[in-house]
């Protein structure tokens, strides 16, 4: 059972997802919340397993509250945060996405969607919307030339494994990279994980900022 807490300002929204998200068989929802200091401390209390997190909220906005939420002691619980935003592109993107946010939805996404999106983040991979992903690239490709700091640990990675990250960037799925590569799709599962954790990245959500960022991949590619 995977276990959900809702965060957002607006009851009726909190109310809506609960009402979608409750009914499915497989979902839990432990609690919600009208502002991210309320996220926090519920957070904290019952452990749920993916946070759903508006953006934009009173007392404590999102981004804050992830990081918070995020920032525990390792082998305590830490739950996955699946932003939700009514915009494309947010301001706070880039900084969900290093404080540990695992993916991002828009809030008109139809619900079977909003469904799928629970599962693939509660599963342990990272989800950007289409939308969103098109805009981080161009907002990288807007960005000054500047010469990327390589970390050491992309020598960690093969060439096929650096192959497979520069297709995650581009926003393309597993069966999309398998198609790509004309592997299987178990075999891209298991390259990703590799990448993931050579990396030291929680999800696919980190490792896109982290190809660009590091000069993996260019945006104008």
């Amino acid at each position: 059972m995977i276990k959900l807490l809702i965060v957002d300002d607006q009851a009726m929204v909190r109310q809506g997802f609960a009402a979608l998200l409750a009914a499915q068989p497989d979902f839990t929802v432990v609690g919600d919340a009208a502002d991210g200091e309320q996220g926090v401390t519920l957070a904290r209390e019952r452990a749920p397993d993916v946070v759903l997190m508006d953006i934009r909220m009173p007392v404590l906005d999102g981004l804050a509250a992830t990081r918070r939420i995020l920032d525990v002691a390792p082998g305590l619980h830490q739950p996955r945060v699946l932003m939700l935003t009514t915009f494309d592109l947010d301001d706070y993107v880039f900084e969900a996405l290093r404080a540990g946010a695992s993916g991002f939805l828009l809030k008109d996404a139809p619900a079977a969607e909003l469904v799928n999106a629970v599962r693939v983040v509660a599963a342990g991979d990272g989800l950007l919307a289409p939308s969103v992903t098109r805009k981080l690239i161009e907002q990288f490709a807007a960005r000054p030339r500047a010469v990327a700091h390589r970390p050491d640990r992309l020598r960690d990675l093969t060439p096929r494994e650096v192959e497979v990250l520069r297709l995650i960037a581009r926003g393309q799925s597993n069966a999309e990279i398998a198609a790509s590569l004309v592997v299987a799709e178990q075999t891209v599962k298991t390259h990703v994980s590799r990448v993931l954790q050579k990396l030291d990245l929680r999800d696919r959500a980190q490792a896109v900022v982290f190809a660009y960022e590091t000069g993996v991949v260019n945006a104008g590619e």
